[in-house]
C-alpha cells in the first residue's frame, strides 16, 4: 500500500490522509488549534507534577481520539512496515545506531563544550551497576519512548502541524522544526544540554519519518535501539558525563 509520494528533498505529502476521514483533513483544520491547546495543557500539567509517571500515554490516548474522530487509521500516518519487515528492522536498527553515534560523538560533546554542562542524568543513576533496574527501564523504554513517542510526536503532532499549513513542503519543514522544539522541552528534567540534545535527536527521527515516506515503524525501531544502547552504557558506567 502506497501511503505517500515524494515532493522533493525528502519532504513528503500523504495522499491517503487527504482521502481519509469523515470530512477529510481540510475540513478538520478548525480542530487543530483546539487539539494543540489540549496537548499544551497536558505538557503544563506534567510540568506541575499533576501527571502520574509519564505524559506519553495521555498524549497517545488523545492522539487516538483525534484520529478516530476524523476517521483516520494509524496506518494512514505510517504505522506499517517499510516495504518488508526485514528492511524495516534493519533500517531502523542501523538508523538507531547511527543516531547514537551522532549523539555521543558529535552533538553532546559540542553542546557540553559550548554550555559547560553535562545532561542531567540524575533520574537514571539507579541503573548504574543495577541489572534489575536496567532491565526494567529497557522493558519500559520500548512501549513508552520508542512506540509511544513516535506515535505521538512523529505520527500525530507532525501531521497535525502540517495539516494546519495545508501539508505543503513548507508546512512539513515548519512541522519538523516546531514539533521538535516541543520534543526537546519534554525532556526538561535533563537540563538545558539534555533539552537541546534530545530536540536534535527528535529532529533526526523526524527526518527519518519523512525520508521513509512517513513510516513510523522505522523510527520506532531506531528510537528503541538508541535508548537501549543508552541504558546499557549507563549500566556499565560508560555513558559520557555519568558521575
Amino acid at each position: 500500500m502506497t501511503l505517500s509520494r515524494n515532493t522533493g528533498a525528502g519532504i513528503v505529502k500523504s495522499d491517503s490522509i487527504q482521502r481519509s476521514g469523515k470530512n477529510g483533513w481540510k475540513q478538520s483544520k478548525w480542530l487543530i488549534p483546539a487539539e494543540l491547546l489540549v496537548v499544551a495543557l497536558i505538557f503544563v500539567a506534567d510540568a506541575r507534577g499533576h501527571i502520574v509517571f509519564s505524559k506519553t500515554p495521555y498524549l497517545l490516548a488523545f492522539a487516538w481520539i483525534s484520529l478516530r474522530v476524523r476517521g483516520i487509521r494509524w496506518r494512514d500516518i505510517g504505522f506499517t512496515r517499510y516495504r518488508t519487515w526485514t528492511r524495516t528492522l534493519l533500517l531502523g536498527a542501523s538508523a538507531g545506531l547511527a543516531m547514537e553515534a551522532v549523539e555521543l560523538f558529535v552533538t553532546q560533546p559540542f553542546l557540553v563544550h559550548v554550555l559547560h554542562k553535562q545532561p542531567d542524568l540524575e533520574l537514571f543513576h539507579s541503573i548504574h551497576g543495577n541489572l534489575k533496574a536496567t532491565l526494567i527501564y529497557m522493558a519500559l523504554v520500548w512501549p513508552f519512548a520508542a512506540f509511544g513517542e513516535e506515535m505521538v510526536y512523529r505520527g500525530y503532532l507532525m501531521n497535525r502541524v502540517a495539516d494546519l499549513f495545508n501539508r505543503s513542503r513548507r508546512a512539513w519543514i515548519v512541522s519538523l522544526l516546531a514539533v521538535h522544539v516541543g520534543f526537546g522541552l519534554a525532556h526538561g528534567y535533563q537540563g538545558i544540554t539534555g533539552v537541546i540534545d534530545e530536540g536534535l535527536m527528535g529532529l533526526l527521527l523526524g527526518v527519518i519519518y519523512l525520508r521513509t515516506g512517513q513510516n513510523l515503524s522505522v523510527g520506532i525501531v531506531a528510537h528503541g535501539i538508541a535508548d537501549t544502547v543508552d541504558f546499557l552504557l549507563i549500566f556499565l558506567g560508560k555513558y559520557p558525563g555519568l558521575s
